[in-house]
C-alpha cells in the first residue's frame, strides 16, 4: 500500500490527528488537486490571500510551495507590493521579509 504525502506538521498530526488527516486528504489531496487551476495559480492565490490576511505562520510554507509550483520570486515579488496598497504596507513588508530569507536559504543550501 503507497503511504499518502503528509503535509500537517508532525506536531499537529500527533496532537490534533483528524485535523493533520483532513488537511492532508482534503485540502491537499482534493483541493489542491482539482483541475479548474494549476498548483502553481494555487499557489499565487494562497500567498496573496495568507499575506493580506496577515497568516505568518502558514505563509512561509507556501511561499516555498510557490517557489516549487513555478511561481518567481520576481513574481512573489511583484504580487506582494502590487498587495501593499490593497491589504496593507505591513502586512506586504512582513511577506516579503519571508520571502527575503526563503530565497536566501535556498540559495545557500544549493
Amino acid at each position: 500500500m503507497t503511504e499518502r504525502k503528509r503535509f500537517a506538521p508532525p506536531a499537529i498530526q500527533e496532537f490534533a490527528p483528524k485535523l493533520a488527516e483532513v488537511t492532508d486528504t482534503v485540502l491537499f489531496g482534493d483541493i489542491w488537486e482539482r483541475p479548474g487551476l494549476s498548483p502553481r495559480d494555487r499557489s499565487l492565490v494562497t500567498v496573496t490571500a495568507l499575506a493580506a490576511l496577515y497568516r505568518n505562520d502558514q505563509l512561509g510554507f507556501h511561499l516555498g510551495k510557490a517557489l516549487e509550483n513555478g511561481v518567481t520570486k520576481d513574481e512573489l515579488v511583484e504580487a506582494l507590493t502590487h498587495l501593499a496598497f490593497y491589504a496593507g504596507w505591513p502586512n506586504a513588508m512582513t511577506a516579503v521579509t519571508q520571502l527575503k530569507a526563503i530565497v536566501e536559504e535556498s540559495e545557500q543550501s544549493g
